[in-house]
């Protein structure tokens, strides 16, 4: 069922829209009550003329930050008191980059010109690997870090891309003293939690911060560019009402403990103090593979599914509210061929409801939270099969389109 492998695989898109999810349509096109996304990134580029008409940001976050409340165990138990968000921006800041990418861009006449663009990340190692949104670094013939205080890299490499997430790894080659951030939890993250997100807003203030809270989890929408030529699906997205403007592609979503816990990605356009970033966790287990051999692949099981929903669950008959189903058709398997899920046994109509005792849901979707793993680790997947609650490991493959 090769042939069978879409858009949809291993990313919990159920065959049917569920009404909780966010449908948008390209950008400046409104659905019905609905509204248009944007991705966080370029909208306009610099054109070889050097006028700028719009840039990204990119950020970078300081040594281990001390947690300012809460028990000690994670920050997001942490809450901001008098003074706090100023200590953590003035640390944070100091890890913010730049990242501006050259273009071959093509004119009205079918001329070809050198434009430049930019975005926004975070360097994850002293080493100088970043993390960046894999659109901000799209097409681009060649890629330049600038530091905070600065210090300009040129070349630098793109090393990995998450081919089921808008995430991509840059290499800063030939240095060891870098800034790192502090990378959260984002399983354990609540609505209401209070955040921060910085970042190069509109490409013209850098560092720019602002304040909010968590709006909700789990959101899945479609995002274009402001030009509506790319368009692309975002699925277990965590939604904030701290203010991400374009610009802001590839910065950090922040914490009380100044830890990172989202990847600023995309902003709605037609609906205030809406902005979408990515969960942290869902690149953990490709970073660990990036810092212990220098390369990374998405780790996989090999399944279709639809994610369970209260209308889901009722339209299907299925025991729990919430997890994913293992359903494609009547024509085609939900267990993928030759795949880590096949090998392992599962079978359709198989109900996952967690991975490694960590509950599918308020605690991540299925993708995110087998990103946290690398190709070769082996899982616990919950399963409920036939009413009956059973648990089957399986060794996770390398994803590969």
């Amino acid at each position: 069922m090769e042939e069978n492998k879409g858009d949809n695989f291993e990313k919990e898109k159920a065959n049917k829209p569920d009404e909780g999810k966010e449908q948008t349509k390209k950008a400046k096109k409104s659905h019905g009550n609905g509204f248009a996304i944007f991705l966080a990134s370029l909208a306009l580029i610099v054109s070889c003329t050097g006028t700028v008409f719009s840039v990204l940001s990119y950020q970078k976050s300081a040594t281990p930050l001390t947690i300012l409340t809460g028990d000690g165990k994670d920050g997001n138990s942490a809450n901001f008191v008098e003074g706090s968000v100023a200590d953590i921006v003035s640390k944070v800041s100091e890890s913010v980059v730049s990242i501006v990418t050259s273009i071959k861009s093509t004119g009205f006449f079918g001329y070809s010109y050198d434009s430049q663009a930019a975005g926004t990340g975070i360097i994850v190692t002293a080493d100088g690997y970043v993390l960046t949104n894999k659109h901000v670094i799209e097409d681009a013939t060649k890629i330049s870090v600038v530091l905070d205080d600065g210090t300009t890299y040129e070349d630098v490499k793109l090393v990995a891309t998450d081919p089921l997430n808008d995430i991509a790894f840059l290499k800063i080659d030939g240095v060891s003293d870098l800034k790192s951030a502090t990378l959260g939890n984002s399983k354990t993250i609540t609505v209401g939690q209070q955040v921060i997100a910085i970042g190069n807003a509109l490409g013209m203030y850098q560092n720019t911060v602002t304040s909010g809270i968590i709006s909700g989890i789990g959101r899945s929408l479609t995002a274009t560019d402001s030009t509506g030529t790319m368009q692309e699906e975002l699925n277990d997205m965590i939604q904030t009402d701290a203010a991400i403007n374009s610009g802001n592609s590839g910065g950090p979503l922040i914490n009380a403990a100044g830890e990172v816990i989202g990847i600023n990605t995309a902003t709605g356009v037609s609906a205030e103090n809406m902005g979408f970033a990515i969960p942290i966790s869902s690149v953990k287990g490709m970073l660990t593979q990036l810092i212990e051999k220098g390369e990374a692949q998405r780790a996989y099981i090999g399944v279709y599914s639809v994610e369970i929903t209260p209308d889901v669950a009722k339209e299907y008959n299925l025991p729990v509210s919430s997890g994913v189903y293992l359903y494609n058709s009547a024509k085609y398997s939900a267990i993928v061929k030759g795949s880590p899920a096949e090998k392992a046994g599962l079978q359709n109509k198989d109900i996952i409801t967690a991975v490694n005792g960590v509950k599918i849901g308020a605690s991540g979707s299925l993708s995110t939270l087998i990103g946290e793993y690398k190709p070769g680790d082996t899982v616990q997947l919950t399963v409920i099969r036939d009413g009956n609650e059973i648990a089957i490991n399986v060794t996770l493959g390398a994803y590969s389109k």
